[in-house]
């Protein structure tokens, strides 16, 4: 999955360099909060932190069915992801948009619950039956986001550069 790049000089200084993929992807890897943003009934925005992991080119969370970015996303799949920090001279903010789609096989997500159990060193220790996340007597689903676009925002020497994704078949 290698995005197109494209650099948008009206938002950062003449001079300063798009920011290469693999930094994004590093960002995106080693982040332990994001902040999911989706659309409730009505469309007015709904926007909660969450713990997320890189995984087969995709970002992974779960959250339980009766939640509000569960129902959320069974209306209107299509979800935005960001993470950074709330520096203004210092860092790389990052927003993935795509749509969470379930992941409901076993053996992946037995994938994924072995890298939230060492991302996040212990503290979501998941198993997994019947296509779920089970923690503590709860039960939680898992989406997957393939991103169609991903922003980064480079601060210091501001500049922004958007990637987009060409639609290919699932790995």
């Amino acid at each position: 999955m290698e995005p197109i790049s494209e650099q948008d000089i009206r938002f950062g200084h003449p001079d300063a360099a798009p920011t290469p993929w693999t930094e994004v992807l590093r960002v995106l890897e080693t982040a332990e909060l994001f902040w999911i943003s989706t659309v409730r009934e009505g469309a007015s925005p709904h926007v909660t932190p969450l713990p997320a992991v890189w995984y087969d080119t995709r970002l992974h969370f779960c959250t339980g069915p009766g939640e509000q970015k569960a129902v959320n996303i069974g209306r209107h799949p299509q979800v935005a992801l960001t993470t950074g920090n709330n520096r203004w001279h210092e860092g790389l903010d990052v927003l993935a948009e795509g749509a969470a789609l379930r992941v409901d096989d076993d053996s992946r997500l037995s994938a994924l619950a072995d890298l939230w159990r060492s991302k996040y060193h212990g503290d979501w220790s998941f198993s997994v039956k019947d296509g779920m996340f089970h923690h503590n007597g709860g039960s939680a689903l898992v989406f997957e986001v393939a991103p169609i676009k991903v922003l980064a925002f480079a601060k210091g020497a501001f500049a922004q550069t958007r990637y987009r994704f060409r639609p290919g078949p699932k790995n």
